[in-house]
């Protein structure tokens, strides 16, 4: 397919609740999931990334409750490549975060977003780079991943989605956002 695409989606909207210390015990590998993110360009190079000041056990594990919110993205168009998959994903995430966090303030809860660019910066590295402190710390949020939880077995267990990989440079026939909020 050359030329434009078409961009146009149908989203599902998933959600799950339980108690927080559950969703701790069954869905987070802190250390397996911190050797991952070692493993990638934004490793410490991102306020929502790794390795953080706080302990992230301590920020999470007062709460009671957890919300886990899941998208699935289904793309009119079969066979698009994936780098057109951010064009999809981005206005669902724009969206996503504010609802995120409104609802953090609502609930005087912990907001978790998504992995990937900073959607506050317009595209300019992060300011951790280069030792400044971030420019939007009311509005960045790390991910669930960060923090150390399995979202395949998040997304499939919690929420019914098997998540898709892509294969070839195709795009899966659905991407699929995981987050979530404690409180």
């Amino acid at each position: 397919m050359d030329g434009p695409y078409d961009l146009t989606y149908t989203a599902e909207r998933f959600t799950a609740e339980l108690p927080a210390k559950d969703y701790i015990a069954r869905f987070r590998n802190a250390d397996y999931f911190l050797l991952l993110c070692q493993q990638c360009r934004n490793y410490g190079r991102r306020y929502g990334c790794p390795p953080f000041e706080e302990d992230t056990l301590a920020v999470i594990g007062h709460y009671e409750r957890t919300r886990i919110i899941g998208i699935k993205i289904s793309p009119n168009s079969k066979n698009l490549p994936l780098n057109v998959s951010i064009d999809l994903m981005t206005p669902v995430i724009e969206k996503l975060n504010q609802e995120l966090l409104e609802t953090e303030r609502q609930l005087k809860g912990r907001a978790f977003g998504f992995v990937g660019n900073c959607p506050y910066c317009g595209g300019a590295p992060c300011q951790r780079i280069a030792g400044k402190p971030c420019l939007h710390p009311d509005k960045v949020r790390p991910s669930l991943e960060a923090y150390g939880f399995d979202i395949s077995l998040t997304a499939k267990e919690l929420l019914g989605i098997d998540i898709k990989w892509s294969k070839g440079g195709a795009m899966p026939e659905y991407l699929t956002l995981v987050c979530g909020i404690f409180y």
